[in-house]
């Protein structure tokens, strides 16, 4: 399983670099303003699961409910973002969300990070 960097969005821009899925998946660090970017450049669709942790909450009403995994279907020749994820939901014991590809043939991906903006000028 490889681990991606993200790479922070800033006033001047961000042209953002990709690097191949990893056939075991990718995992990268979740502050909860990361965005991943799949682009499919295969023949067919592939499907990302971004991995949820075990978070169960009693809803009144309801009864316990729990997060299901995140991701989707990523159709030939389109790029597809995920996210943010939050931290509670998404993030293993490590502090990183987990990525896993039905096929990573021409699949490559990017974790962008959104920076946090401060009250001042």
């Amino acid at each position: 399983m490889a681990v991606l960097n993200p790479q922070a969005f800033s006033e001047t821009g961000l042209a953002p670099s990709t690097s191949a899925a990893a056939a075991g998946g990718d995992q990268f660090e979740n502050t909860g303003r990361e965005i991943v970017a799949v682009t499919n450049g295969g023949g067919s669709s592939v499907t990302v699961t971004v991995a949820a942790q075990s978070v169960s909450k009693d809803v009144p009403g309801y009864g316990t409910m729990t997060k299901a995994n995140g991701g989707g279907a990523v159709a030939a020749g389109v790029t597809k973002y995920f996210g943010p994820f939050p931290t509670r939901a998404y993030n293993n014991a490590s502090g990183r969300v987990s990525l896993s590809y039905s096929s990573t043939t021409s699949v490559t991906v990017a974790v962008l990070r959104l920076h946090e903006l401060p009250n001042t000028l």
